[in-house]
């Protein structure tokens, strides 16, 4: 008696030790760029009815403040300078232009494990935003944030499978000159995490020393325009129809530099954007369009992501409001539109007014999340972390979210339906002399892996276990998970020679 129960003990933990065994890439239940677009808010007539709007708008109002340099791209390509000063874009010219334009962009990682494929409704999660405090939930505060919070964010989200890329979350407000706060942000980054990165860019003039930074990190030119592991992420426009005249000289010269380019329009609907949710859309993707022309201008056929992201307004207060059910469908909307055009695209989603990781947060973060990987958005921007309508970034929120956004992606693979899945052969044997339940048996055991997510930090127990285990404690549980994290030596970190060459050419402000 006592050889079988080790021998069935046995078996049972290399049963357990099996399950708990990470699975081969193909086999896991979720993965980056699995296809959603099984939502769809638009019907055929409406995607039509925005994309003629856009045009009207294009033709008829054009966009105003384009730089010299972007006049003489833009006119060259066939838009037409007013005596108002605005660029208008005849039709055939936007339309012209999307024909042309990009299927398929890869945004690459520094580890090529980490290269995103974004084509048809292949979907991704990531942080980004420009929040200005860190939320510490120890004492429920919000202080300044800095390059060591930032360098730890990229650290963190690096360990986190379900965050696939990393767009600066945070500003490192502990830096007050501009040209060192860019290139620092680029280092803190680039040596917290070998996913893709997304940064910006204060100044034209900036952006041949923050490519200077990156040749070097990535081996010299020729390895760095063959593997661009950085974006520049672009607010071109300043809504409602006008170019930032600033931004665009940016975008110009990272066209030139070989980085790919996030084309970012962030109007606010009932401010600056239509208070409706198809008006809203309707100028983002008017805006967006103006900006594919002017990247295909600048050289034809540029990696660039069609970056609609229209933000809702909370009507009583003229506040931002990013954790909204008008957020979630303004999102939805775009990606759907986004594919109307069959274009690499990207907006915002999981968004917490909430100033901490609370029910609120998550029921706001969950809800655009769900809906934005449902409609195949390829890159799902501030998808975790943020809070205080984007003004505060947390890490244990952002752990957090890892474990939200494995649910969300569960969502998006959906149910498939196959003679196996069916499982009339499972029915049989179980209710034909079979034991009458389906626990134990191959077919369970088999695919408990592959098509459950698991939480890891959300409490499945009974109130009984919950008891006996000290009544863990969400936040409690992250934040160990963070000090872990924080504990050991980022494995992005550079090479030192590589690094005390990076630290005696530019001025980096995180210690050794």
């Amino acid at each position: 008696m006592t050889q079988k129960t080790q021998s069935r003990s046995g078996g049972r933990s290399a049963r357990r030790a099996a399950r708990a065994a990470p699975l081969a890439t193909h086999l896991r239940p979720i993965r980056p760029g699995m296809s959603g677009g099984m939502y769809k808010p638009f019907s055929p007539a409406d995607m039509d009815k925005i994309h003629g709007a856009a045009l009207d708008a294009l033709e008829e109002i054009g966009l105003a403040d384009a730089p010299p340099s972007g006049i003489a791209y833009l006119t060259g390509a066939g838009a037409i300078l007013g005596d108002d000063g605005r660029v208008r874009f005849p039709r055939a010219l936007v339309e012209d232009t999307i024909a042309r334009a990009n299927r398929s962009v890869t945004l690459m990682g520094r580890d090529p494990a980490h290269d995103l494929e974004l084509s048809g409704h292949r979907v991704h999660y990531g942080t980004a935003g420009a929040a200005v405090h860190l939320v510490e939930v120890d004492g429920s505060s919000y202080r300044e944030c800095g390059v060591q919070d930032l360098h730890d964010a990229a650290r963190i989200a690096d360990q986190l499978d379900n965050i696939h890329f990393v767009q600066r979350p945070m500003v490192c407000r502990d830096i007050s000159d501009n040209l060192e706060m860019d290139l620092n942000s680029i280092y803190a980054c680039c040596a917290g995490t070998s996913k893709h990165i997304g940064t910006s860019f204060t100044e034209p003039g900036f952006v041949k020393h923050g490519i200077e930074l990156l040749h070097m990190i990535a081996g010299g030119e020729e390895a760095w325009r063959a593997r661009p592991f950085v974006s520049n992420t672009n607010c071109f426009v300043v809504p409602p129809m006008k170019f930032a005249t600033e931004s665009c000289e940016v975008m110009e010269e990272c066209i030139k530099a070989g980085m790919p380019v996030l084309l970012l329009s962030a109007g606010m609907a009932g401010a600056t954007a239509p208070s409706t949710i198809a008006g809203a859309i309707v100028q983002a993707v008017a805006e967006c369009l103006a900006g594919l022309v002017y990247v295909n201008a600048v050289k034809p056929g540029h990696p660039a992501v069609f970056g609609t992201w229209p933000f809702g307004l909370d009507l009583r207060t003229g506040a931002m409001t990013g954790g909204s059910g008008e957020q979630a469908l303004l999102t939805a909307g775009c990606a759907q539109m986004h594919k109307y055009y069959d274009l690499p695209g990207g907006a915002a989603a999981g968004i917490a007014d909430a100033k901490l990781p609370d029910m609120q947060a998550g029921w706001e973060q969950m809800c655009s999340n769900v809906m934005a990987g449902l409609a195949g958005l390829n890159m799902v921007y501030e998808a975790a972390g943020m809070h205080a309508s984007l003004l505060g970034f947390c890490h244990e929120s952002l752990i957090l979210g890892d474990d939200l956004i494995g649910q969300a992606m569960r969502c998006v693979r959906g149910i498939e339906v196959t003679d196996e899945t069916l499982a009339v052969d499972q029915i049989r044997q179980v209710c034909l002399g079979g034991p009458g339940h389906y626990l134990g048996t191959e077919q369970t055991l088999g695919r408990m892996q592959q098509d459950h997510v698991y939480p890891t930090f959300g409490d499945r127990t009974s109130p009984k276990e919950w008891v006996e285990r000290g009544k863990p404690d969400l936040i409690e549980k992250a934040t160990a998970r963070k000090d872990e994290i924080l504990g050991r030596r980022a494995t992005a970190r550079f090479d030192p020679v590589l690094d005390a060459q990076i630290r005696a050419r530019f001025n980096i402000h995180l210690p050794d």
